[in-house]
């Protein structure tokens, strides 16, 4: 059965885009959280990028007492061990990989896509593009953790497995404890993984030292061949 495509908002750098970027938010959020780091990042005028910001399906979350709201997958409690519903973890990773295929039948080739999230949307960013079976561009993570890291060495694909990786990581923050996000790093250099990684001290938060080194990132990635 063919995936059903999230709604979302799209933005366009430049005319004729040969690159996509899909960037996916935190919880509680939607597509238009991070429609503004698209002017903010100053991308070289050299890249034409398309920009997809779904909006993830509204599901109860159990840590919020079931309250419904905007998730990418429950989450069951405060420990990281048994934190994300795999289903929905799953679920999610589908979705965007029918984004990936709409991106393809537009006529933008594996290689010139990027998966960004930010906490929850980081982690399906990172468990989707490690499971990829093409090679993508690269993969940004912000502020957030990797999902069932023992089983990455099995799922993973041997396509992705030099894909550059970006994670950035607040010190001060409470809610995706730096921890966590140090030991998804280090859970991913065991795995073989080249991580470019960074804290700022700020809470679960965008920092704009951070968007420049994104932007930085996205402009090394997807430079034009």
């Amino acid at each position: 059965m063919t995936q059903e495509i999230l709604p979302g908002i799209e933005l366009e750098s430049g005319v004729r885009p040969d690159a996509t970027v899909i960037w996916l938010h935190g919880l509680g959020a939607d597509g238009n959280d991070f429609v503004p780091i698209v002017d903010e990042m100053r991308l070289p005028p050299s890249l034409s990028i398309r920009f997809v910001f779904p909006h993830a399906p509204v599901r109860p979350v159990t840590l919020n007492g079931g309250m419904a709201m905007r998730a990418w997958y429950d989450i069951y409690n405060a420990n990281l061990s048994d934190r994300a519903d795999l289903a929905g973890v799953r679920q999610s990773q589908a979705q965007v990989e029918a984004l990936i295929t709409r991106e393809k039948a537009r006529g933008i080739a594996p290689r010139r896509i990027v998966l960004a999230g930010f906490s929850q949307g980081g982690v399906i960013a990172l468990y989707t593009g490690l499971r990829h079976a093409e090679r993508l561009a690269g993969i940004v993570a912000l502020s957030t953790y990797l999902v069932r890291g023992g089983e990455l060495a099995a799922e993973a694909s041997a396509a992705n497995r030099d894909v550059p990786i970006f994670m950035a990581h607040g010190t001060q923050d409470p809610m995706v404890r730096l921890e966590w996000g140090d030991a998804s790093r280090r859970a991913l250099a065991a795995n073989g993984y080249a991580v470019e990684w960074h804290t700022y001290p700020m809470p679960h938060s965008v920092v704009w030292e951070e968007i420049e080194a994104v932007s930085a990132f996205l402009a090394r990635v997807l430079a034009p061949a």
